[in-house]
C-alpha cells in the first residue's frame, strides 16, 4: 500500500494561521478541483477543468491558483486496487511536477483509489444523484467532489501523523 506518497517541494509551514490548499482529481478528460483550509479541514468543490490532447487547461488552473492563493497543492494519484501502478499513475505524477514547476508551491501526492466512487456516494446521499445519461455537468460534479474527497483524506492523514 502507498500510504506515504512523497511530496514535491515540501517546505516547513507555520501552523499559526489556516493554510489554503487546492486538491486535484487528475483525469485524462477533466481535472476536478477543490479548495480547502487545514484549520477546520473544510473543503469546497470548485469547477473541473478540461484536458485536451493530454494538456490540462493551465489557464483555468492558473485562474484558480491566483484566486485562492494556495499554500500547497494536493494531487490524487491513482493506483490499481492491488496497489500496482498504471499509466494514469505516471500521468498524475507528471501533472504534479507540472504544478510545482508552474506555481512554485509544495505539491503533495496522495493515493486516491476509490475517490470517484466515494464522490458518487456522497452525491447520492445528498440527493444529487448522477443522471443515468452521465452528462458533462454530472461528470464534472463527480470530478470536483472527488477532489474534495482527496483533500479531506489528506487533511485527515495529516492530523493522524502530526
Amino acid at each position: 500500500m502507498h500510504e506515504h506518497l512523497h511530496h514535491i517541494g515540501w517546505q516547513a509551514m507555520s501552523a499559526a494561521r489556516p493554510r489554503t490548499f487546492l486538491g486535484f482529481d487528475f483525469g485524462m478528460k477533466r481535472i476536478g478541483i477543490a479548495a480547502g483550509q487545514d484549520l477546520t479541514a473544510t473543503t469546497t468543490a470548485l469547477e473541473a477543468v478540461r484536458v485536451t490532447d493530454a494538456m490540462p487547461d493551465w489557464a483555468g488552473i492558473t485562474r484558480l491558483v491566483n484566486s485562492w492563493k494556495p499554500d500547497a497543492l494536493v494531487v490524487g494519484v491513482p493506483f490499481n486496487l492491488d496497489g500496482t501502478e498504471h499509466d494514469m499513475t505516471h500521468a498524475a505524477r507528471d501533472f504534479s511536477v507540472g504544478l510545482q514547476q508552474r506555481y512554485g508551491v509544495p505539491v503533495h501526492m496522495i493515493d486516491e483509489r476509490l475517490s470517484s466512487l466515494a464522490a458518487e456516494q456522497i452525491l447520492a446521499a445528498s440527493g444529487k444523484k448522477r443522471p443515468k445519461s452521465h452528462t458533462q455537468a454530472s461528470k464534472q460534479q463527480i470530478d470536483s467532489v472527488a477532489a474534495q474527497v482527496i483533500l479531506e483524506t489528506w487533511f485527515a492523514e495529516q492530523r493522524i501523523t502530526h
